[in-house]
């Protein structure tokens, strides 16, 4: 199972639980959703949610996805996956509730400690 993940919010994830689909800007915007591997969950958070509440963490079988999912170089940053096309719920495994501290910084989850 290739497994990546991906931040948005509990409402977002809601929407999406009732389109039977998950969407997002960016697929309209840059032709992909972002993703990240389980090592880059947490420079990902900190980097554009950092102090933002109410979020969640997708756990996504990349296996099961019904578009493609590639890992990409992103410049001076590294490769990231990206899943070009909307993604089916069924290739959700899992949905973490997904909160910084309280100064704002996210925290690896301890249901992902192991993985990293």
């Amino acid at each position: 199972m290739q497994t990546v993940f991906h931040i948005t919010t509990r409402h977002a994830w809601d929407q999406a639980q009732a389109m039977g689909y998950y969407d997002h800007e960016s697929l309209q915007r840059e032709g992909f959703i972002h993703c990240s591997y389980v090592d880059q969950v947490i420079l990902t958070a900190n980097r554009f949610f950092r102090g933002q509440r109410g979020l969640v963490l997708l756990q996504i079988d990349g296996d099961r996805t019904h578009h493609p999912l590639q890992t990409d170089a992103v410049a001076n940053e590294g490769h990231f996956p990206h899943l070009y096309g909307r993604l089916n719920l069924d290739a959700v495994v899992q949905v973490f509730p997904f909160e910084p501290d309280r100064t704002g910084e996210f925290m690896i989850l301890p249901e992902l400690e192991r993985e990293c």
